[in-house]
């Protein structure tokens, strides 16, 4: 059984796709040439969805991705971000006015190489600059051909219903997996209301679904993850506990925990496509096998059971960044 396809608004991709930012940050040292040979593989596996963001690496994502794809750009459904600024002591903040989305699509297409960008978010609202400006500056880069959808990233139920009254987003991207649960509650029912499509990131609990991980002492310098609030020590035992129960399922089903974790985000609709990151081709293919496997109503059930929301310890981010999601 092939990978399938599913549409996010009125763009059509195929039902996994393939985040790339651990390539060029955030997860330890990159390798380019197995982060292009993985890039390659999911191609060839039937992933069309590449994405990536002008702030990942500080370009150099982009950079990558533009080289992995310049001889099959046609087979590719490329999504790219802008809005996320940080000063001058690294502090992070967003930006959405329209000469600012303008000048960082011209910078986007010059960096991967192409003439347009399929999907292109705004990786977080701007709190300064009404959503109706920065969606109407999408709409003229639509109108003009540069890029061919929009989408928003990590922003409220308000949000979104304020841009579509625009012009509709193809998709919303935020962090959806067991261990985070908050869009469930405004995002996501308001998304289905709209017929706007769901981008989960870090569907795997930024690897710790799938049971690889044990001890913050495994990151390399430089993982973000070490300053993540659920891999701190505190929060590890009852984290663990989720992915033991998690594992015991997977088992008796004959899947990994991941995997069983992974096909979890992806029964949450057929216009929710997930976007697990990697840059090995190893783990891309375990999580490519995991867009087939299809679970129970009881499964389902058993699965919620062990990994419930109220289980997990520790907030998503440190309390500063935490404060630029959901706006």
């Amino acid at each position: 059984m092939g990978i399938g396809t599913r549409s996010v608004g009125a763009l059509v991709v195929s039902a996994q796709g393939l985040g790339c930012m651990g390539m060029s940050q955030s997860y330890g040292a990159g390798d380019e040439s197995e982060s292009i040979a993985t890039i390659h593989r999911a191609l060839d596996l039937g992933v069309t969805l590449l994405d990536t963001a002008n702030v990942y690496g500080d370009g150099a994502n982009e950079e990558l991705v533009g080289r992995a794809i310049a001889d099959r750009r046609d087979r590719v459904v490329l999504a790219t971000k802008f809005g996320i600024v940080r000063d001058a002591a690294g502090n992070q903040g967003a930006q959405g006015d329209r000469a600012y989305v303008r000048q960082c699509v011209q910078e986007s297409l010059r960096r991967l190489g192409v003439d347009h960008i399929d999907l292109y978010y705004q990786h977080r609202v701007d709190p300064d600059t009404p959503i109706e400006e920065t969606v109407g500056a999408l709409t003229e880069l639509i109108d003009e051909g540069t890029i061919r959808h929009y989408g928003l990233s990590e922003c409220s139920a308000e949000t979104v219903r304020r841009a579509h009254a625009v012009h509709p987003p193809a998709a919303v991207q935020s962090e959806w997996s067991l261990w985070t649960r908050d869009i469930e509650d405004s995002v996501a029912p308001v998304c289905a209301e709209l017929g706007v499509g769901i981008v989960p990131f870090s569907p795997l609990g930024r690897g710790f679904l799938t049971g690889a991980i044990t001890s913050t002492g495994q990151f390399e310098e430089g993982d973000m993850r070490r300053g993540l609030p659920r891999f701190a020590e505190e929060n590890l035992d009852a984290n663990l506990a989720i992915v033991r129960a998690l594992s015991s399922l997977a088992e008796r089903r004959g899947v990994t925990p991941g995997q069983l974790a992974l096909a979890w985000v992806q029964s949450r609709g057929e216009h929710v496509v997930p976007i697990p990151g990697t840059k090995r081709r190893r783990y891309l293919e375990e999580n490519v096998a995991a867009a087939s496997l299809e679970l129970s109503g009881d499964e389902l059930a058993e699965i919620g059971a062990a990994a419930p929301a109220s289980a997990v310890a520790g907030e998503r981010y440190p309390e500063h960044l935490q404060r630029t999601v959901g706006r």
